[in-house]
Formats: structure tokens, C-alpha cells, sequence
């Protein structure tokens, strides 16, 4: 009776395979945002977040940071270029923290070039630009 085998019905089957195929997808977007909260592109920026006054007492505390939609087209990253939206909320309001950043090749360290934050009613709190003529940074407090 080696050649026998059950025959698994069809509804059986395209349920397994939903289940799996959804399974594999969140799988996929977790460990992309876990690879983005990694980076130190958006590490340098929540340093930035976390270190200014001004942008927590506007959000309140505790501070949240949420997930990066995938979707959206400000969202980009390449070999020497960095470009993100970071939703981020608190207590008191909430927004997205716009971060640039850049590196001269692809093993060298990242370099902030500018993060703001924008308020969900339009206030924007400028953190950290970084000078163009002799890179100098200018924190702004």
C-alpha cells in the first residue's frame, strides 16, 4: 500500500495556502521595518528626536514611534541617499519626523543632512540642518 494517498480537498488546500502566503507577507514587512529601526539612518534621527525640547514638549510624553508605511513614495533609501517620513506621536499631538540623510559610499557611515519635524496641524520644528559649504552641523535647540 505504498501508492496510495489521500486525496486533500480543495478548500483544504487553498486555506493552507492563504494562511502560509499571509504568514510569509507579515513576516516580510516585519523584518523590513525591523531593518529600517536598525539602520543608523533613523537611529542618528531618533537621537536627534529624543534630544530636543522643543519637539517633546510639542508631542508630550511618552513618545511613540510607529511603524514607516511602506507605500509612501517620500520613503527612500539607495547606496548613498536616505529618505524617510517616521510617523511619531505623543500625548499631546502627533507627526512625522522627515529625515535626509547621506554617505560618500556604500561602507561609509551615514551622515544627517536634515530632520524636521512636522505636526499633524501644519507646525513644523526644524531640528537639525547641516551646513552645505564646509559640512558643519547646526543643531537647532
Amino acid at each position: 500500500m505504498w501508492g496510495i494517498r489521500m486525496p486533500v480537498p480543495l478548500g483544504k488546500l487553498v486555506f493552507f495556502t492563504s494562511v502560509m502566503t499571509s504568514g510569509g507577507c507579515a513576516l516580510v514587512y516585519y523584518l523590513v521595518q525591523k531593518t529600517f529601526s536598525r539602520a543608523s539612518y533613523y537611529q542618528l534621527a531618533l537621537e536627534q528626536l529624543h534630544s530636543h525640547s522643543e519637539a517633546l514638549k510639542a508631542l508630550g510624553t511618552p513618545l511613540n514611534i510607529h511603524y514607516l508605511q511602506l507605500t509612501d513614495k517620500y520613503n527612500f533609501v539607495d547606496i548613498a541617499d536616505a529618505q524617510l517620513k517616521i510617523p511619531v506621536s505623543g500625548s499631546r499631538s502627533a507627526g512625522h519626523l522627515y529625515v535626509i540623510s547621506s554617505r560618500d559610499g556604500p561602507f561609509n557611515r551615514w551622515h544627517l543632512q536634515e530632520v524636521l519635524l512636522e505636526l499633524k496641524d501644519g507646525q513644523q520644528i526644524p531640528m537639525f540642518k547641516l551646513r552645505e559649504e564646509n559640512g558643519d552641523e547646526v543643531n537647532k535647540e
